[in-house]
């Protein structure tokens, strides 16, 4: 079983910006992908970004060059460093990890408990 907590959420005016985290813990296999989703109210759950252990980044339009995601290995943590941020980034965002045990062929996902980012006009 693995552990995700997250922290950093918080209230901030458009232009701000704001340092999410999230630690994992438990049973962690050494291919892994971490990512960052969100949420706002009535919406879908959106992909934000991601980051492979050996440091491949992925992101979504609305937040390239404003985000950058990036990861501790020895500490399985990620971080989301959001600058420039705008009231439509408002949203429950949501650390999540995906990891592979080579020696079953079995995927594990996990989430965390989501952490609350409201930008003011």
């Amino acid at each position: 079983q693995v552990q995700l907590v997250e922290s950093g959420g918080g209230l901030v005016q458009a232009g701000g910006s704001l340092r999410l985290s999230c630690a994992a813990s438990g049973n962690i296999f050494s291919i892994n992908t971490m990512a960052w989703y969100r949420q706002a109210p009535g919406k879908q759950r959106e992909l934000v970004a991601s980051i492979t252990t050996g440091g491949y980044t992925n992101y979504a339009a609305s937040v390239k060059g404003r985000f950058t995601i990036s990861r501790d290995n020895a500490k399985n943590t990620e971080y989301l460093q959001m600058n420039s941020l705008k009231p439509e980034d408002t949203a429950v965002y949501y650390c999540n990890l995906g990891t592979y045990d080579s020696g079953s062929g079995s995927y594990y996902n996990y989430w965390g408990q989501g952490t609350q980012v409201t930008v003011s006009s």
